[in-house]
């Protein structure tokens, strides 16, 4: 292993801990330095999806307190208020201690406590029978799990295509729209170069989201003196201290963003030569209406895209790399009508409707400020551009002396991505900063290996051959789509996965749309299920839209009284709002309590500046009947006979998830952890398994992390140096570059089948929505629901984010950080409350087209005037989450979910999501308020009917406190 790879993540001297950690005696017989801890555990927080090191303190069995590991790439000691609190994570009294089976109706809450054997026998058989006749009837959707490599396989073997996780309902356009035009994205996938970055661009981000790592980040800009823009409805946590709020209206960040574009390109402010090296723009676009290839790339006899060089003055390789190719003009190829990439985008963004004073109002940002965003911007990337003396070869074989870069960085989450325009949105801030010239540049924004991929990437989702009897999928379930032969669709056109992903409904949708398949299965649509199997979501609660629906759905029988769902499987650690809704629960452990696995394959936790991945590891052994659910669905892989999950002569091939995190290769060589691979350990990326590989992690903080060479650390995509590194480590098949592509051609591929071309047509009711979605340049349009209803009756937009100490539901139970916040405000803009004669504090009906809400508001200025906001998951249900009756989350706080829709406004049978991804458009919802009478006011609603509480559940104590058996008793 390499001497970078063995330094510590962060060395700085001041960073470091100290050598002696005791004080000196002071004589006056007070312990000043007193002992905490009998030892200290680093492990990897699980308080959000940050994946924070940790080291924790524990004394006589209990944890004491958590601090930040200092040595940990991802937060160089920084710990936040959920890391710390994870204490009563761990201990909270909504704990599962033991298997459940239900003995009352769905939703009481009604259950008797079984065994682990029986518990598994029931799965077992049930899951056994579907396997033996129809894969496919069951569903296994899993939350914000960070093990999708293993729960994505585990499908796979199964042989059912319905599966995914969280993302459809969080991020997918944010991983679709950056995976699609430049091979990677934002959050997980990139970072800004926080140390040379002189211009940040915020867009749609709260502050749950890779908190510390962005903390850490913001200190350095603002240290530095960098211009830190926010473009946020809601000026909060990281938009509260930016140099410059942009308080757009919602769902308008595209339209924003390409008139940036217009006033760029009218300026000149493009960096050519960038677009030439490293994207699509001189590719040659076919340009005859009516024709079957119109609108695809111009392509050679080995299938490469060409473009045409001015200089030989006809048509070559685009990847010739001495090219000197044309960006504009009109091209006669071989009788063919052809112009440049770049031409049709410029073409498109200097018209007048995306000019700023075109777009103003609809954004609800001046004209003079988009111009004003522009010049900085253009200042920044092109008068104040760096050079770092650092020599490479691309992949070429070109040798430069220099990286050279443009000192502009931007980072976006899920504020853009959560509208059914956002997957244009993601990409029109893709195409910003190509435009620019800064991506993994010095001082732009930066891949995080294993990114870039090709874009888009590899492998195409499995499916067409699921639903056969005791046969696995023909590979993953999740993937991406290149064209309309790709889809998951049968002869008809009909979706073949409960949740519509792949279809001509949500064509590419990369991470699933777990937000419809409760409606789905409950309607039988496209088809029956037999068993719904999820794992930790919320998804009767705060991760479902249209609440009392949803409810509805999981409770309702058919005509013969059997439930319409036929039989659900739920694991979680905790009693959410969704438990009492399952048939069969399976408790899971608290994340001090088993082995987890932060992947290379999945979620890992590289930088810019290496590749990194982690563990969790058992600090604490369980004093409940509970099981990591990892180990639990390997043990029912075995039981099932899963391949993959058992030997040649039947035997179980995992004890347990430890042993397949070791032992499993996904390709030869490449198994969930990269560091410490071979038998000796000695390799890393690829190698034998090493049967102490756990173990090293343990020795080492909890994780392994790789430092690039000085040389490969910028250019990813074309550096040769790099991409050698990228194949070595099996994140790339070939060392060939990764282009962007600003004009993407499997999105034209949609449009021409729109159009009656090729072998696989969409029916006649989807050709229009396709044609108009699937734009192969971003566009921009208004969000659905805001084209669909009366906006004068509903003139407010509603969103909801979550607070920086909170995390989905996790952490709006935990009782320190319910101190924080335990009930949530509707915080409404001063101006705009005046118009409506409300005072702060009053109490106020939200209302959409689909219900109504009632909470309290809470007056600010630092919220458009067009739109109201709320911190999500904070309401709860009573008999949830161990809390008492009189708790503020269930009697005051409310839950927004209640009125977002889960189909489209005025759209026959569309879910209520983006469609070209399927990403739930949370924030598409348009609302009205007003006050509540006196008698109305005090309490939330609507309220529901309390749940029973499990057998042997420990009444909440009056007072939820911890830490008092560690103090010492004072002498008088």
């Amino acid at each position: 292993m390499s001497e970078a790879s063995r330094r510590p993540a962060n060395s700085a001297p001041s960073q470091r801990a100290l050598g002696l950690a005791r004080a000196p005696a002071e004589g006056d017989g007070v312990d000043t330095s007193p002992d905490v801890a009998d030892r200290v555990a680093k492990t990897t927080c699980y308080m959000c999806a940050c994946r924070c090191g940790i080291d924790v303190h524990i004394k006589d069995g209990k944890v004491r307190y958590i601090s930040g590991n200092k040595d940990h790439p991802v937060n160089r000691g920084v710990l936040c208020g959920k890391g710390s609190a994870g204490i009563m994570q761990h201990y909270s009294p909504a704990r599962l201690t033991k298997p459940l089976l239900r003995s009352g109706p769905r939703g009481s809450g009604e259950f008797r406590e079984i065994e682990w054997e029986e518990a598994l026998g029931i799965a077992t058989e049930r899951l056994s029978r579907i396997r033996q006749t129809d894969p496919k009837k069951l569903a296994f959707f899993t939350g914000r799990d960070q093990s999708q490599s293993l729960t994505g396989w585990w499908a796979s073997k199964f042989g059912t295509p319905n599966f995914a996780a969280h993302g459809g309902f969080c991020s997918v356009n944010m991983a679709a729209g950056g995976l699609y035009t430049i091979g990677g994205s934002f959050w997980e996938f990139g970072e800004p170069d926080w140390d040379r970055t002189k211009y940040f661009m915020l867009f749609g981000v709260a502050e749950d989201h890779d908190s510390n790592p962005i903390k850490i980040g913001l200190g350095k800009l603002k240290a530095r003196g960098a211009k830190v823009v926010s473009v946020n409805p809601c000026r909060t946590g990281y938009n509260a201290i930016a140099d410059d709020w942009i308080g757009i209206r919602p769902g308008t960040d595209g339209l924003f963003v390409l008139a940036l574009v217009h006033e760029l390109l009218k300026a000149g402010k493009i960096d050519l030569d960038y677009l030439i090296a490293y994207t699509n723009a001189p590719v040659l676009v076919i340009q005859e209406p009516g024709a079957d290839d119109d609108g695809l790339f111009l392509r050679g006899p080995d299938d490469r895209p060409l473009a045409w060089d001015r200089e030989a003055g006809t048509a070559v390789s685009a990847l010739d790399p001495y090219i000197k190719p044309a960006l504009t003009g009109v091209h006669q190829v071989n009788g063919r009508r052809c112009v440049p990439v770049f031409q049709l985008l410029a073409e498109r963004y200097l018209e007048e409707t995306y000019s700023p004073d075109a777009v103003a109002e609809r954004c609800g940002v001046d004209a003079s400020t988009i111009r004003r965003i522009a010049a900085e911007l253009a200042d920044v990337a092109f008068e104040q551009a760096i050079e770092l003396p650092v020599a490479w070869t691309d992949w070429a074989g070109r040798r430069h002396a220099t990286m050279r870069g443009r000192p502009v960085a931007m980072h976006a989450m899920r504020g853009i991505s959560a509208h059914t325009n956002g997957f244009h949105t993601c990409r029109a801030i893709h195409l910003l900063q190509v435009l620019l010239g800064t991506v993994d540049v010095p001082g732009g924004f930066r891949f995080k290996p294993p990114f870039p991929k090709l874009a888009p990437p590899g492998p195409k989702p499995a499916g067409k051959d699921g639903g056969r009897p005791m046969t696995p999928l023909s590979g993953m379930p999740l993937g991406f789509v290149t064209g309309p032969e790709d889809l998951l669709v049968d002869e008809a056109g009909k979706p073949l996965r409960i949740d519509k992903a792949y279809s001509w409904e949500a064509p590419l949708a990369a991470h699933g749309l777990m937000h419809t398949v409760i409606r789905n299965a409950w309607a039988g649509d496209p088809y029956p299920i037999d068993t719904l199997f999820l794992y930790m979501a919320n998804m009767a609660w705060n991760s479902s839209m249209n609440t009392v629906e949803t409810i509805r759905m999981l409770t309702d029988r058919d005509e013969a009284g059997d439930y319409k769902i036929p039989f659900i499987i739920y694991s979680d650690a905790y009693y959410s709002e969704t438990v009492p809704y399952a048939d069969l629960v399976l408790p899971d452990t608290t994340y001090l309590e088993r082995h987890d696995c932060i992947s290379l394959l999945d979620r890992p936790i590289s930088h810019a500046d290496g590749p990194g991945d982690a563990i969790r590891h058992p600090i604490l052994a369980p004093d409940r009947d509970v099981r990591p659910f990892q180990t639990v669905l390997i043990d029912l892989g075995g039981r099932l006979g899963l391949p993959g999950f058992v030997n040649e002569d039947g035997t179980a091939k995992y004890r347990d998830y430890a042993d397949y995190i070791v032992n499993h290769e996904r390709l030869p060589g490449i198994g969930p952890l990269a560091g410490w691979r071979g038998e000796d350990g000695e390799t890393f990326g690829s190698g034998k398994p090493n049967p102490d590989q756990l173990q090293r992690y343990i020795d080492n903080g909890g994780f392994w992390h790789h430092e690039l060479a000085e040389d490969q650390r910028f250019y990813k995509m074309a550096n040769r140096s790099y991409l050698e590194f990228a194949v070595r480590m099996g994140f790339k098949e070939r060392t060939g570059p990764v282009h962007f592509q600003l004009y993407s051609e499997p999105l034209q591929k949609f449009r021409l089948a729109a159009r009656g071309h090729g072998k696989a047509v969409p029916p006649e009711a989807e050709r229009a929505r396709i044609e108009a979605c699937m734009d192969p340049l971003p566009f921009w349009y208004a969000p659905f629901e805001e084209t669909a209803i009366d906006t004068e009756r509903y003139p407010l937009h509603a969103l909801t984010q979550r607070p920086m100490h909170m995390y989905h539901s996790w952490g709006s139970q935990n009782a320190w950080l319910r101190q924080i916040t335990n009930q949530n405000r509707l915080f409404v803009n001063r101006k705009t409350a005046a118009k409506l004669g409300l005072d702060d504090d009053d109490w106020v009906w939200i209302e959409s087209i689909n219900g109504r809400v009632k909470g309290q508001i809470r007056l600010v200025d630092g919220v458009n005037p067009d739109t109201v906001w709320t911190w999500n998951a904070i309401g709860k249900r009573r008999g949830a989450w161990g809390l008492k009756d009189d708790a503020g989350e269930s009697n005051r706080g409310f839950l927004l979910n209640h009125i977002i829709g889960d189909k489209q406004a005025g759209a026959g049978g569309y879910s209520n999501s983006d469609p070209v991804t399927g990403q739930a458009a949370w924030f598409d919802l348009r609302v009205r308020i007003e006050k509540c009478s006196a008698q109305e006011a005090g309490f939330t609603e609507p309220q529901f009917e309390r749940f029973a509480q499990p057998p042997h559940f420990s009444p909440t104590a009056e007072k939820l406190s911890f830490g008092a058996g560690f103090r010492k008793g004072r002498v008088a």
